[in-house]
């Protein structure tokens, strides 16, 4: 067995934000879509990524998947296991970060684990418990608005407390700034007082790897993709890990391709209005509509077909906070965002079975819906396109696909234009 790290990640574009972190860090890295069966073959893989769809399902179930599919990374092999969650803290006052974390402690017999949703080059800091996005506290940047899990409360250690019976503590900054041995010492420091789960401020790269290198011995480590950078690197140390190799080749494969953006987040909607700017042709899409019919997976595929001879052609849903709500209101929270996702799978089924072979899918939700409905188990990560944010190459089919797999919030204003280069 290769396998040293295991990850279980919350929905499919963290978990893909997550292997592009632990490829470039040197380690070879295979994402499955769901947990994959026992006798699965991961080949040399040194990491392993297993995408669930966990992150606003009840707690119970996602405990339950989180469990199983941590159980299958241990039985082959997997030395230390990641919890991934996303790098804005995407939670309700009743989970699913807490009640998970719990339970994966308690399966891996560990007595300590933290978690650090950091991740500097996005934006995402954590300075005195307190997670920032850019130059914002959390509740007060766009994620208050979220259709989802509005995060309206920055301060962590709250907000973790309010999903967990364990005792949550922090490690600020002050200690984080002297380097692993003053991390480690401050671990130490909490366990002694009974604390289990432990915020650790971070606000730069440096940060993030000497918090690595301080937690070489949990068996748990939950946290944001950043987390992950100075993991890899005590593999290396122990010998059990190779210094870092060139990246392997991506050949994306020839085709037409679409773009499809459920996501609502600021984001994604000044992509969506970059690309229509600069001439992408675009469809927007209605909850209402496509809740009584008038907007329908086959007119939405004949209208693909017809924009796609001189350009790439952009669906999308993305509206703002105040047009959300009012679909919310018609439909239900949940059926609001169901109804796209769907419709979207269907149409990227279709196009699929047309010859279409490259996708760019913006939104976690839509993006686990459309992977899902394509049938894809497993990902080779390739090139990154933004920070978080690669493409990737379907394994096991007789005609691979391209995937580019775009959390809402991630990616700069012309993402849906400068991901093609890298496709040519």
């Amino acid at each position: 067995m290769n396998m040293l790290l295991g990850a279980v990640a919350d929905d499919l574009t963290g978990a893909t934000d997550l292997a592009l972190t632990l490829s470039r860090e040197g380690m070879r890295t295979v994402q499955t879509v769901g947990v994959p069966a026992d006798d699965f073959d991961f080949g040399d893989a040194e990491a392993v990524v297993i995408a669930l769809k966990s992150r606003t399902i009840p707690a119970a179930e996602a405990i339950a998947m989180s469990l199983e599919a941590a159980r299958l990374l241990k039985a082959h092999g997997a030395e230390q296991i990641i919890f991934k969650y996303c790098s804005t803290f995407d939670s309700t006052p009743q989970g699913n970060i807490g009640p998970v974390a719990e339970a994966l402690l308690e399966e891996l017999g560990g007595n300590l684990t933290l978690a650090c949703p950091a991740f500097p080059t996005n934006g995402r800091t954590v300075y005195r418990g307190h997670l920032f996005v850019g130059d914002q506290l959390l509740s007060d940047s766009p994620m208050k608005d979220h259709p989802l899990t509005p995060m309206t409360d920055s301060d962590l250690v709250r907000v973790l407390q309010q999903q967990t019976t364990l005792p949550v503590g922090l490690v600020i900054h002050d200690a984080v700034s002297k380097g692993h041995e003053a991390v480690a010492a401050a671990f130490k420091a909490a366990a002694s007082k009974g604390e289990k789960v432990i915020i650790v401020d971070a606000i730069t790269n440096d940060d993030l790897r000497a918090i690595g290198k301080a937690a070489a011995d949990m068996t748990l480590i939950t946290g944001g993709s950043g987390i992950a950078i100075g993991l890899p690197e005590n593999f290396r140390r122990a010998g059990k890990l190779a210094p870092r190799q060139t990246a392997a080749a991506f050949a994306g494969p020839a085709g037409p391709a679409v773009m499809l953006a459920g996501s609502c987040s600021t984001a994604t909607r000044r992509q969506v209005e970059t690309a229509i700017a600069a001439g992408t042709p675009a469809m927007k899409l209605d909850p209402l509509a496509i809740a009584d019919g008038r907007n329908t997976a086959d007119a939405v595929i004949d209208w693909v077909k017809a924009n796609s001879s001189a350009a790439i052609p952009l669906v999308y849903s993305s509206s703002d906070p105040e047009d959300v709500k009012k679909a919310q209101d018609v439909l239900g929270r949940d059926r609001a965002g169901a109804v796209v996702e769907h419709l979207l799978a269907d149409v990227a089924i279709a196009l699929r079975n047309d010859g279409y072979r490259r996708f760019l899918v913006a939104g976690g939700e839509t993006s686990g819906a459309v992977v899902n409905g394509l049938g894809v188990e497993a990902l080779f990560i390739g090139p990154e396109i933004d920070p978080g944010v690669p493409w990737t190459l379907s394994l096991g089919d007789e005609a691979p696909l391209a995937l580019a797999l775009k959390s809402g919030n991630f990616g700069s204003d012309d993402f849906f234009l400068k991901a093609w280069e890298l496709m040519r």
